[in-house]
């Protein structure tokens, strides 16, 4: 399935790189470099709607969350259009006012295009009701971790793991932001006591993160406590 994306963006060389990686990844991409173009193109769409909304936050005629605003502001379906905001500026208050106004998620410069494209495609599920409401997924940034289908997914790549491996995953992201154990992991997923010196569950996390971690040698989502055990990172991919 192709989705229509209008990117506003200034930067034509971003915009080139931006297009081409979206282009083979089922995004048909247009392209304007100004807030006036943007919007002129978003109110003659009719005979091809488009299904998101790339939107820069500092254009040279307009500031971009006055250009969400607009589009807001448009009658229906237009004012639904799912948007995602461009930042170069660093300041939290700019994402927090953008998401007032309607935004649907936010991707700060620089980022990594598989980054985008991961909350692109998650966004556009999101608006299109891609998960039942009873469907157990639990999201962390790019992670999603499906305990129903028992699938992991980073990027939206399935990674292989073992059923050990998965259940002592799920069972630290229910719990994500609390420091556990060797002894209440263990417990979580054999529902057996840790033996006295078993350090197996170290090697099924260290096998983990090879799966889940941009890079295993310095964790972001299984994270060591020293003389305590492991943390499964609540806030992930910011």
């Amino acid at each position: 399935m192709t989705h229509h994306l209008l990117m506003i963006e200034d930067d034509q060389r971003l915009a080139a790189m931006v297009a081409t990686y979206l282009g083979q990844n089922g995004f048909d991409v247009q392209h304007c470099d100004t807030a006036t173009a943007g919007l002129e193109r978003l109110r003659h769409s009719d005979a091809q709607p488009f299904d998101i909304v790339l939107l820069d936050l500092m254009l040279p005629d307009a500031d971009g969350l006055d250009v969400c605003r607009q589009i807001r502001a448009f009658p229906a379906p237009l004012q639904t259009l799912p948007i995602v905001m461009l930042t170069a500026k660093g300041d939290p208050m700019d994402r927090v006012v953008g998401l007032e106004l309607g935004a649907d998620d936010y991707v700060p410069k620089p980022f990594e295009p598989r980054e985008l494209l991961a909350r692109l495609r998650a966004v556009l599920r999101r608006q299109q009701g891609g998960q039942p409401s009873d469907e157990r997924v639990l999201r962390f940034g790019r992670l999603e971790i499906d305990l129903d289908a028992r699938m992991l997914r980073l990027d939206e790549e399935e990674r292989p793991v073992t059923a050990y491996q998965f259940n002592l995953l799920a069972a630290m992201a229910e719990r994500a932001g609390r420091v556990l154990s060797r002894e209440q992991l263990m417990d979580m997923v054999k529902g057996e006591p840790l033996e006295a010196f078993d350090r197996s569950i170290d090697v099924h996390i260290g096998r983990l993160r090879a799966a889940i971690e941009d890079n295993p040698k310095q964790p972001k989502r299984i994270i060591t406590v020293r003389g305590a055990g492991y943390v499964f990172a609540k806030a992930q991919d910011v």
